[in-house]
């Protein structure tokens, strides 16, 4: 008689994914809450030159004044009167973001002037006026 060798079933071992997925959604939460997100103003601006030209790197309220006069903020087009509203609003999102004025080289300097007393009367006092280096 023959001999039947024992045979040996291997279980079916599987690799448990759910601590790793669990470690990959707590990294993506953390990346996006650490993210500082950039808002746009819409257009692009042909800024000045200015010698004295410093570089910000927190710049988070973007606000633009195309060589039309025409003020825009976060890709859309605003009213001068709605300047500070929206500042207040986007302030109050984000306390530590500053302020950054793009006005074009041949915006009327009322209106800039406008937007940034806008900015003003909006109690923030850290503003810029982005010019090229």
């Amino acid at each position: 008689m023959r001999k039947h060798a024992a045979k040996t079933t291997e279980g079916d071992t599987e690799i448990d994914m759910t601590p790793m997925l669990d470690i990959v959604f707590i990294m993506l939460i953390f990346f996006i809450v650490t993210a500082s997100f950039l808002k746009e103003a819409g257009i692009d601006v042909s800024r000045p030159d200015a010698s004295t030209a410093v570089k910000a790197d927190k710049a988070n309220i973007m606000i633009a004044v195309s060589s039309s006069d025409e003020v825009w903020m976060e890709k859309r087009r605003v009213d001068v009167r709605a300047v500070r509203a929206n500042v207040e609003r986007l302030r109050a999102e984000n306390p530590e973001g500053s302020v950054v004025v793009q006005a074009d080289v041949e915006a009327k300097a009322g209106i800039v002037m406008e937007v940034v007393d806008a900015v003003r009367q909006a109690g923030v006092d850290d503003y810029i006026v982005a010019t090229r280096e």
